[in-house]
């Protein structure tokens, strides 16, 4: 059976090698919660499916309406055998308890750089912001390269904002998304720091606006979320 738990995931553990990220619409704040406790339930009464599920954990938007889920997976042949025998039936009973969920999409990412911070030990998040970057087309190594150019125009922040504690770059593997999940402190800090003068994250290097144009960029969104339900394996 599995535990849950109130501690965020290691988002940059090795052994995941194939990590989901989707995202549901369940309208309003009541009914965000009761899709948590209903996940929860359809999860507990169940065994465990696989060794090859390190963890799974959901998250509500400040939105008031959209639930992240977060799937690590050791390979993303253990997710389609969990799809084929064990998916549907969880589907079925969340469904049920809540019913008229929209499922936006899921998406298939592969881990590539992580950023954190290295003023001392790491406090616990207290927000999640998902940022999310489509690309007219695939281009692995524009997915790269884009990602490489973020980090430098962090690395070149003369005063990095206090309030950001990580920053987990993921590339999809059919070659049009970059998905940024980046722990901060809180949402008020993530907040302050978007309003800070500049087009980054604080401050206003010349780097950002090469970002901000990226030859083939198409769209950004950016989302804040609460961890609201962590299950791992007993």
């Amino acid at each position: 059976m599995p535990r849950r738990t109130d501690v965020h995931p290691d988002i940059a553990r090795p052994d995941v090698r194939a990590p989901f990220f989707s995202t549901w619409r369940v309208g309003t704040p009541e009914r965000q919660r009761q899709t948590v406790e209903a996940t929860a339930r359809t999860w507990e009464r169940r065994p465990w499916p696989t060794d090859d599920l390190l963890g799974y954990h959901l998250y509500t938007g400040h939105d008031g309406s959209t639930l992240l889920h977060h799937s690590q997976w050791a390979s993303e042949q253990a997710y389609e055998a969990f799809v084929k025998t064990h998916r549907q039936e969880r589907v079925d009973e969340v469904d049920t308890a809540v019913p008229g969920i929209e499922r936006l999409e899921i998406g298939r990412y592969r881990r590539y750089r992580s950023d954190t911070r290295e003023d001392g030990p790491a406090p616990d998040p207290g927000c999640i912001v998902i940022v999310d970057v489509e690309f007219e087309g695939p281009g692995p190594e524009r997915q790269r390269a884009w990602v490489d150019a973020v980090l430098e125009a962090l690395a070149s922040e003369p005063e990095p904002h206090p309030g950001g504690i990580s920053a987990h770059f993921h590339l999809s593997t059919d070659g049009t998304r970059v998905l940024n999940y980046a722990e901060w402190e809180s949402a008020q800090a993530h907040i302050d720091a978007l309003a800070a003068p500049g087009d980054g994250v604080g401050s206003a290097p010349a780097q950002w606006e090469r970002v901000r144009n990226w030859p083939g960029l198409k769209r950004s969104t950016v989302n804040r979320y609460d961890h609201a339900l962590g299950l791992v394996p007993r």
